[in-house]
């Protein structure tokens, strides 16, 4: 709604609203549902109405636009240790644990502090959590330190947040149901309270279909925060590992994608010894472990070995049914899946190896009269290598709707990740009627990633009070880490090779060193505005988005001052583009780099000036790249989207900081 256009007799603009609804004939007898009066994300409201509501509203003095309603979803600890957050040095302490900062966390289903009630459905009406989304990310971001947590003996030891002294504000969006959606107008009405209530850090593992950013109610309340200088984080969904998959890609929202650290878990103290195993030899069925193939007088009490179907027609989970529900105690697999499964896909003891030495078991299986399984399973084995990795299920940019922008923008680890559970609710059944409880759970998803990075974020603010949101993101961009801990570039778990920044963004979040970046590329709220211009969103689509009644498009532009340079392909043999950046140095003193381009075949950069001088803190430098593609040189090879990357680094002349920024070229969706 346009407010300007308010009568001067009311008060205020729900009075407005309200009188407006009211003045809406209902031929049909259906009267309008008033449901929220929006403060702060935008100026109007939501409300249940007909079709003959809505074309009288649009007559109506004052009435902008008005879009129908959305569903959202769920992207559904080692990890303080992994990312390098120590008690006495670095981020933690400069950040003094968060102390004092808020973080709203916008999950599912708030938290969660009743015992032993165990529920299948039926939702509370309440800001209580129900199924454990809401309490495992919000305790990811900032819960206090837990010695001796433990998800059944997996992860055993100290759980803590990103911001252990930080304090949580948590918006309960989502209630469950059968569909187990999130309602825009919901999300929306909690991002509005959140900035009513001055939270320092937004936290969102949740996220809408793409859409234009005028119809997507994060983008809308994400830059409502940004106009306040709350920092957005967003989870990037979970429907990898296909290109184009990627969700929350408004340039002024964090979008985070998950990585598996370097942790593996198996069930404690459990033995296996001279358990006879069983192999369908002669029957391939059986062999695979085909559903209704086993029959439970051959295989009950016995371990059963599934062979490896190379043609991938196998369904491993149907395998894992047809096992239980034969009375097997166990199940070795022959498989090349294994970086796809989870500790919490399976409920009886199994091991899994790679087909090669699956090939070994069966020939033991097969030229043995008796042949008996012993095995040791260990407890949870970490430094494994090599980690980080892109998980497989992680969506992939860029983004559809806004393909100039580089998009994840970061890593953080979201997968097995160990944090606050329900209590309340049934992990894991005990025959038909009972089930096992825990305080904790063990999750993935690029939901547990992005409270992690709100996290984080929530502890630069609180060491750099006049940072902005730009700049705190700029910060753990230059500063990530695109290598694993075998010093090779971050896999893709998918493909077993090493990933691309349309994978990982900028890299793996290294807090230790993004808490003193020393130079970083800001945003202004007017160049967000310019970017839109760039887009072609209209002038009223514009103001839906930001709010602002009063801006202009003389400046558009598709090239933000981002900590990232994509260059878009098409079907001519060379293509060039000229980047325009500027720095600000966050340091005291006076410093002077120097840019440094790794490029592959077929990738020319060249930077002007390639040396820049900083007078002092706040000080700026402005800077050019102008990068050539000769396409088909160089490239991905069978790669229809994604042509190749390198990366611009600025070296700190004398000095020991390096700003680094990928550079990418992709072929236009």
């Amino acid at each position: 709604m346009d407010k300007s256009a308010m009568p001067a007799a009311f008060s205020s603009h729900h009075d407005w609203y309200m009188s407006t609804l009211s003045s809406l004939s209902s031929p049909d007898g259906f009267s309008p549902l008033h449901l929220y009066t929006y403060n702060h994300v935008i100026d109007g409201f939501s409300a249940v109405l007909s079709q003959a509501h809505h074309d009288q509203l649009h007559e109506l003095p004052g009435h902008l636009a008005t879009y129908p309603e959305t569903k959202g979803h769920l992207h559904t600890t080692r990890a303080p240790t992994f990312l390098g957050l120590k008690k006495h040095s670095g981020l933690w302490p400069a950040g003094g644990f968060g102390e004092d900062m808020i973080i709203g966390s916008f999950n599912d289903e708030g938290m969660q502090q009743e015992k032993q009630n165990i529920s299948k459905t039926n939702d509370y009406d309440s800001p209580r959590d129900f199924l454990g989304h809401g309490s495992h990310t919000s305790s990811i971001a900032v819960g206090s330190s837990a010695v001796g947590a433990e998800y059944f003996g997996y992860a055993k030891g100290k759980a803590i947040g990103m911001a252990p002294k930080a304090r949580i504000a948590m918006y309960k969006v989502l209630f469950f149901d059968e569909s187990y959606d999130a309602a825009a107008t919901d999300v929306l009405a909690g991002l509005d309270q959140a900035i009513e209530d001055g939270v320092d850090v937004l936290s969102l593992s949740l996220g809408f279909f793409e859409t234009p950013f005028d119809e997507n109610p994060i983008a809308i309340g994400a830059f409502a925060a940004l106009k306040k200088g709350i920092f957005g984080s967003c989870s990037a969904g979970n429907n990898g590992p296909h290109a184009y998959t990627i969700l929350n890609g408004a340039p002024w929202i964090t979008t985070v994608e998950l990585t598996v650290t370097g942790k593996s878990v198996y069930p404690e103290t459990l033995f296996v010894s001279d358990v006879p195993i069983y192999f369908g030899h002669g029957n391939r069925t059986k062999e695979l472990c085909e559903i209704y193939s086993l029959d439970p007088e051959e295989v009950a009490g016995k371990y059963i070995f599934c062979d490896f179907d190379s043609s991938g027609q196998t369904n491993a989970y149907a395998q894992i049914d047809e096992m239980d529900t034969a009375g097997a105690a166990g199940v070795i697999f022959s498989s090349s899946e294994g970086p796809f499964f989870r500790p919490t896909d399976f409920f009886k003891p199994f091991v899994l190896v790679n087909p090669k030495y699956g090939d070994l078991v069966k020939h033991y299986v097969i030229n043995s009269k008796n042949a008996t399984v012993s095995i040791r399973f260990e407890t949870t084995l970490l430094g494994t290598k090599p980690a980080p990795q892109v998980a497989y299920f992680s969506s992939r940019g860029r983004d559809r709707k806004s393909p100039w922008i580089l998009k994840p923008y970061i890593l953080a680890p979201g997968v097995d990740i160990l944090a606050a559970g329900v209590p309340n609710r049934g992990f894991a059944p005990i025959g038909d009627d009972d089930y096992l409880l825990t305080d904790y759970a063990l999750e993935s998803g690029t939901s547990m990633s992005c409270p992690h990075a709100a996290g984080i974020a929530t502890l630069l603010k609180a060491a750099h009070r006049d940072w902005s949101s730009a700049a705190i993101r700029s910060a753990m961009m230059t500063t990530a880490e695109v290598f694993d801990n075998e010093n090779g570039r971050i896999i893709d778990m998918t493909t077993g090779v090493a990933g691309t920044p349309l994978d990982f963004g900028a890299g793996h979040i290294n807090p230790n060193k993004a808490i003193d970046p020393d130079l970083v590329y800001d945003i202004e709220i007017q160049d967000y505005i310019n970017y839109l211009c760039g887009l072609n969103y209209t002038s009223k689509q514009i103001r839906t988005i930001t709010g602002m009644r009063q801006f202009n498009c003389d400046s558009a532009t598709l090239d933000l001052n981002y900590p990232s340079f994509i260059i878009l392909l098409n079907n001519t043999n060379t293509t060039g583009t000229t980047f325009q950046r500027e720095l600000t140095n966050v340091a005291e003193g006076i410093s002077v780099y120097r840019a440094v381009v790794r490029a592959p075949s077929g990738m020319k950069a060249v930077v002007q000036p390639a040396t820049i001088t900083f007078a002092g803190k706040y000080s700026k430098a402005k800077f050019q790249l102008t990068v050539e593609i000769d396409v088909g040189v160089g490239s991905i090879p069978e790669s229809d989207y994604f042509g190749n990357y390198g990366f611009l680094s600025w070296y700190e002349v004398n000095g020991k900081h390096q700003v680094t920024s990928p550079i990418v070229s992709a072929f236009a969706p």
